[in-house]
């Protein structure tokens, strides 16, 4: 039996739950949970917000553990061996997506906590190319959300093309902000802050961002327009979208991580005019997670964290609730 903590309707709390997962895939692993990050997600799904949750409903897919077992046909990993898990835990691997490496793209991929039971939990188990091994140097302790949060800020840095030589803006610095703001540091943008908190100034800069700007405050974003290669927005409410679009350069991209679940509704001709391009991407394929996670450990880039044991997960869960972490929560084994 796996011993999780689940919910029985949404929003409400998270109580001890058990259940039987059956005998062990063949192509699949078991994961022996010690870590396992809180994300937005996890609580827009406790709270059934996109209308597929199904209950009871065991949340967590930031999982950072070790093997405990191995399906019979899996050779790439040993029990014992240190190992990421993220929002996907299966894709098909037949279809032109997969095929092509971008099995986040896959359109009957399987959510770690859709329709299953996810990592909060003793064990989870997985497709074993789902599963990303923790190289050295990255903390085991801090690294659960580079498998949701840091993944879905890095993979738009490789799929938008965004080059070291870029000037671009972060908006939102909350969990996936302030990731974003230490990979383009990183990478070697300039990196400019977009944020309604203006006490969270000198933290970003602290992160790697160079410039700060106030996003309540109208002036400030036109004093910055015709600045920007590429502004990724990471907040899940509306804005003035018109404002950062201005704020782009000619070919500039504005590129959407946050799920916002109000249509966006922007101006045509300045699209037009400056040849621009509204995007958005998912979390990121197994290949891109294991280079995220080598650049991480390169450059010593590390979520900011608040670590709570396992068994004050709805602490935990109220403080996310009420937008109160800087900047992830991590549940601990």
């Amino acid at each position: 039996m796996i011993k999780a903590y689940a919910a029985s309707e949404p929003g409400k709390e998270l109580n001890s739950f058990e259940y039987d997962p059956g005998l062990l895939g063949e192509e699949d692993v078991e994961i022996n949970v010690q870590y396992c990050g809180i994300c937005h997600s996890d609580l827009s799904m406790l709270d059934n917000e996109w209308g597929i949750t199904q209950y009871p409903f065991v949340p967590g897919h930031e999982v950072v553990g070790t093997i405990g077992a191995v399906g019979s046909k899996v050779t790439t990993f040993q029990v014992g061996q240190t190992v990421g898990l993220g929002w996907f835990s299966r894709s098909c691997f037949d279809c032109e997506w997969c095929l092509s490496g971008d099995q986040n793209l896959c359109q009957t991929a399987e959510g770690t906590i859709v329709g299953r039971p996810g990592g909060f939990a003793d064990k989870v188990r997985a497709h074993h190319r789902w599963v990303v091994p923790l190289p050295s140097g990255v903390n085991p302790e801090t690294a659960g959300p580079l498998f949701c949060g840091g993944i879905t800020v890095f993979n738009p840095i490789i799929q938008c093309g965004v080059k070291s030589t870029d000037r671009v803006g972060v908006i939102g610095i909350g969990g996936l902000g302030h990731l974003a703001i230490e990979f383009l540091h990183a990478w070697g943008c300039e990196v400019t802050a977009f944020s309604s908190n203006p006490e969270k100034e000198s933290e970003v800069k602290q992160l790697g961002a160079d410039y700060f700007v106030n996003s309540r405050d109208p002036e400030a974003i036109k004093a910055v327009e015709n600045s920007f290669d590429f502004i990724i927005s990471t907040v899940n409410v509306s804005l003035d979208w018109n404002s950062y679009i201005l704020a782009l350069r000619p070919r500039g991209t504005l590129h959407f991580v946050g799920a916002v679940l109000n249509p966006i509704s922007t101006q045509i001709f300045p699209l037009l005019m400056g040849q621009k391009t509204i995007s958005g991407s998912p979390t990121g394929s197994p290949t891109t997670i294991a280079q995220m996670l080598d650049f991480a450990a390169r450059h010593q880039i590390e979520p900011v964290t608040e670590i709570f044991p396992f068994e004050q997960v709805n602490e935990a869960i109220d403080k996310l609730r009420h937008g109160q972490p800087r900047y992830r929560l991590v549940l601990k084994m």
